[in-house]
């Protein structure tokens, strides 16, 4: 059995991960001296320097839940690098923010050289082009107008403020339905063309952004906007299994297969509607897994064992391959463990605490024992926990590896320290 690297449990535990977090942020000090963003992945996944936007909104809230001066201090400087991004955009000056970003020099697959940091020479952010990360989606623009609410209220900082409401002007701008299933769409591509998909994940996101901007602000077209997401939401909710629907592929139909994790638990942690409480009930049943190293397809080193929940109702089904590696049906989805325990503890109901007890063990478990020797920027690092425990297919045409992650970090932190990212202003 591995021995793992000892983080032991509870604050040391917590303490490793802010350390992942922190360490991702500054994975390429010689090039990022101000505004910055950070590297969502270990170099071990193949996406060299590449931050995600989404990643880097859950780290900049993980960051502030854990309270430390230090801490607030590095959501400051991924807040401001969110702020950059929006000001100086290579194409655009109309508050998007694209779905991932550079932020550190690499060499690409086909020789090419990427030099630069998250700011480029002539003062632009240096934005995802040779992996095609360019489009601007939805849930990449709500999170992180979350996460700059999260730091105005924390702050005071009215910058923050104004980038939220940008990104709110953009959304209800650029991707609001009026027609077929309504809602908000996906978004746009690189092409700045519209992306005709309807995502339930996004609109949960929606709900909870607007409701937030209109706590703040206290300007009703944000109530209107909440109510329109909102509404997308209530129309995927399925009565009779107690899940959400994925969404619609042309704004018309719903998308029906297959069924994901991240809509239940995000639809409690949004709207705490009693309606939804069974979808963390329907998670924790029908998605289980357990991934046992003596599986021909496990990844875990020997005589290990990590239980949890997949991606969706395709993950436990799926024999694809990614890179020549076949996918571990009983895989575990570490962000999404994080998740479901996030909802638990946030539910309190009978049992709720020592189930989210439990999956929390189990993601310390694998922070401990998964990711050994892994690397930011070349330089090795400790603390985060991998997205998957084996390599596990989404159903959604992509997978997740056994790398050190910022976004299945982040909602660890999340869990250990009872925050619900999506809900707060409503406690206040």
């Amino acid at each position: 059995m591995s021995t793992g690297r000892g983080h032991g449990l509870g604050a040391s535990a917590q303490r490793a991960a802010v350390g992942f977090l922190q360490a991702a942020t500054d994975a390429y000090p010689t090039v990022n001296t101000g505004a910055r963003l950070a590297q969502s992945y270990g170099d071990e996944l193949g996406l060299f320097s590449t931050a995600f936007t989404y990643d880097n909104a859950l780290a900049i809230i993980a960051l502030l839940a854990d309270g430390k001066r230090s801490s607030e201090q590095t959501a400051r400087v991924l807040g401001d690098g969110l702020l950059y991004a929006q000001d100086h955009d290579p194409g655009y000056s109309d508050g998007r923010l694209r779905q991932g970003y550079n932020v550190g020099p690499y060499t690409f697959y086909d020789g090419n050289p990427q030099p630069y940091g998250f700011v480029q020479p002539d003062g632009t952010a240096n934005i995802g082009w040779q992996f095609g990360f360019l489009g601007t989606a939805v849930g990449d623009m709500a999170w992180p107008g979350i996460a700059l609410l999260h730091l105005y209220d924390r702050t005071r900082d009215r910058r923050y403020l104004a980038g939220a409401v940008r990104i709110g002007e953009w959304i209800t701008t650029n991707t609001w339905r009026t027609t077929g299933l309504g809602g908000f769409s996906f978004g746009v591509n690189g092409a700045n063309a519209p992306v005709p998909n309807g995502s339930t994940e996004h609109n949960i996101d929606c709900t909870a952004f607007f409701s937030m901007l209109r706590k703040v602000t206290r300007d009703n077209r944000w109530k209107e906007a909440a109510a329109h997401a909102r509404e997308f939401v209530d129309a995927m909710w399925e009565p009779s299994e107690g899940f959400f629907w994925t969404g619609t592929n042309d704004g018309v139909e719903i998308n029906r297969f297959p069924v994901p994790l991240d809509t239940v638990t995000w639809a409690w942690l949004a709207t705490r509607d009693r309606t939804f409480k069974r979808g963390l009930d329907w998670a924790g049943t029908a998605l289980a897994v357990t991934d046992d190293a003596a599986a021909a397809t496990s990844q875990l080193p020997d005589g290990e064992m990590v239980s949890g929940v997949t991606f969706s109702t395709a993950s436990a089904q799926s024999t694809a391959q990614y890179n020549g590696i076949t996918v571990h049906p009983q895989g575990v989805w570490l962000e999404g463990t994080g998740q479901l325990a996030t909802a638990l503890i946030d539910r309190n109901g009978r049992g709720d605490a020592k189930a989210a007890d439990r999956l929390l063990a189990q993601v310390r478990h694998a922070q401990d024992v998964l990711g050994v020797g892994q690397h930011l920027g070349g330089v090795v690092v400790d603390g985060g926990v991998v997205a998957a425990s084996s390599l596990l297919d989404t159903g959604f045409g992509f997978g997740y590896f056994q790398v050190q992650h910022v976004g299945a970090t982040s909602w660890f932190v999340y869990a250990a320290t009872r925050t619900n990212p999506l809900d707060w202003l409503k406690r206040s």
